[in-house]
């Protein structure tokens, strides 16, 4: 989401002042959140995907080749088939990538919905699945959307009610923190709905192994979780080519300024969304909301201006809903300074968010049809 939608912006503000470039390596453009409602059998996944040369400006050139190696100190992208391509700015947009082998056992002994093949997979095995022990948890931090987890456990209890096997199924949810996930207030506002939905929360679990053949989740504390279905949030890494260019600190997480977006040590590189280091969530609505920071910076720049006073500065600003089951959810708010106050669940947030969903395409090849419009003036 990020890249495409600062390419656009970009392409949009400078106007044939600049060549903007998108490196791909499959073309294609996914929407994540999705990946939730597939796995619970409330979305086709056919939905999830466009081309992404049909988001992009006409402007906009796109190159669909893997990007391996950015050369920094030489202002060049080198590419998985041999060539480069020069840079006067760069922004890496590369999210981040699942690494389930640094869980041993985990591929074979646990499903996710982190991935397109692993919700459709994950479907099949609810759609088996008759009774008995669930276990859901997180087997790293940080990961994507870090809502997406509790959600799950939540729109879970409804599933099996539906399916009538609600009743023959524990469902034990696994968080490695001292409360259900990352954000306390929220965490607050969910735990008793979890409580109440008889989901069993167990705090400070930090998954070791899974072993498949016994059914069977080792904690690095010593515990051991049964199962008969297992649900875990892979572990999680910046880009591989991020990695192998030098520019990622532990767990190949790009270091950038907090409120600038530059990349620490290099002045014309930007980095935004899931790719970077920040203590915050990793989720298409921060990379909303960091595309016209780095915008306004670059615009600047090329026309030789200081940046509009306002338009260049991140805030930390996040925005994103919360299902909570029963057809209900919340909203999250917040900002570096200030912590979300999420409002009671309702039928209206959960309806704004499948909104979302379903305008998603509509919203990101054209800047002036989003909320950024207020701050671009395209």
């Amino acid at each position: 989401m990020g890249g495409t939608l600062l390419a656009n912006l970009l392409a949009c503000r400078l106007r044939g002042r600049a060549e903007v470039t998108v490196v791909d390596s499959t073309g294609m453009h996914v929407y994540q959140p999705g990946y939730l409602y597939v796995a619970l059998d409330e979305a086709d996944a056919r939905w999830l995907t466009r081309d992404e040369r049909r988001l992009l400006r006409k402007e906009v050139e796109l190159v669909v080749e893997e990007a391996v190696h950015v050369d920094a100190s030489a202002g060049l992208v080198r590419l998985a088939r041999g060539g480069s391509l020069p840079y006067d700015y760069l922004v890496l947009a590369t999210g981040s990538r699942i690494v389930r082998e640094e869980v041993p056992g985990l591929s074979e002994g646990a499903h996710d919905f982190y991935s397109l093949d692993g919700a459709q997979r994950l479907r099949e095995a609810l759609r088996r699945f008759k009774g008995g022990k669930i276990v859901v948890g997180v087997a790293g931090l940080p990961y994507k959307c870090p809502p997406a987890p509790v959600e799950f456990v939540l729109m879970l209890h409804d599933y099996l009610s539906k399916r009538g096997v609600r009743e023959k199924t524990e469902i034990h949810f696994l968080s490695p923190l001292n409360r259900a996930f990352t954000i306390e207030s929220a965490s607050r506002l969910v735990q008793p709905i979890m409580e109440a939905k008889g989901i069993v929360l167990h705090t400070f679990v930090n998954v070791e192994s899974v072993d498949a053949s016994k059914g069977e989740l080792l904690s690095l504390e010593g515990e051991v979780f049964p199962f008969d279905l297992a649900v875990l949030v892979p572990p999680h890494r910046g880009a591989a080519v991020v990695e192998k260019s030098g520019l990622g600190e532990d767990g190949g997480w790009v270091p950038v300024d907090r409120h600038t977006l530059r990349v620490a040590g290099a002045e014309n590189v930007f980095a935004l969304g899931d790719a970077t280091n920040l203590p915050i969530s990793k989720s298409g609505s921060t990379a909303h909301f960091e595309v016209p920071v780095v915008a306004e910076q670059i615009v600047a720049e090329v026309e030789g201006r200081a940046p509009t006073p306002g338009r260049a500065i991140y805030s930390g600003k996040v925005t994103c809903f919360l299902e909570t089951g029963g057809g209900r959810a919340t909203i999250l708010q917040f900002d570096y300074e200030n912590p979300p106050r999420p409002p009671r669940p309702s039928f209206l947030w959960h309806a704004a968010k499948w909104a979302f969903n379903r305008a998603y395409w509509y919203l990101v090849p054209d800047p002036t049809k989003t909320p950024l419009h207020r701050l671009t003036h395209c």
